[in-house]
């Protein structure tokens, strides 16, 4: 491990905001705010973009009319329709990793604070990386 590397590590402290399974197996994000983050990030404002993530995950799994059109297609299809257009799930999971981005540079980077896209950790948890950790 090069200075670099041990110098980031050692300045960065990681956060996993888990998932929360009280009303089932739908991806939802315990709506907590960490102790980690007290002083760094106003309460509500970090609460009301756990809840946004959630609500866009919401939207991607709710059955509607679209989706269940979708999915007829693509099974008379044989499924190669999702070969050429993004399902509506797809699209959501891309509109919530815009989302994070955006707020990572609007809100939490200049705050010391990283937030990682939830698909990259499976969505299992939201990684949260505060950076800069002296005191």
């Amino acid at each position: 491990m090069d200075d670099t590397t041990r110098l980031t590590s050692e300045q960065s402290i990681k956060l996993f905001i888990q998932r929360d399974y009280s009303e089932g197996t739908a991806v939802k994000f315990q709506e907590r705010f960490p102790s980690e983050l007290e002083g760094k990030i106003d309460r509500g404002k970090f609460i009301d973009i756990i809840r946004h993530i959630n609500s866009i995950f919401e939207e991607a799994e709710a059955l509607s009319c679209k989706t269940f059109t979708e999915n007829c297609c693509a099974c008379l299809t044989g499924y190669l329709l999702l070969l050429c257009m993004p399902t509506h799930y797809e699209k959501c999971v891309k509109r919530a990793a815009r989302y994070i981005s955006e707020e990572n540079e609007r809100t939490l980077n200049p705050k010391g604070i990283f937030m990682l896209d939830p698909m990259e950790k499976g969505l299992r948890c939201i990684e949260v990386c505060i950076v800069n950790n002296r005191r």
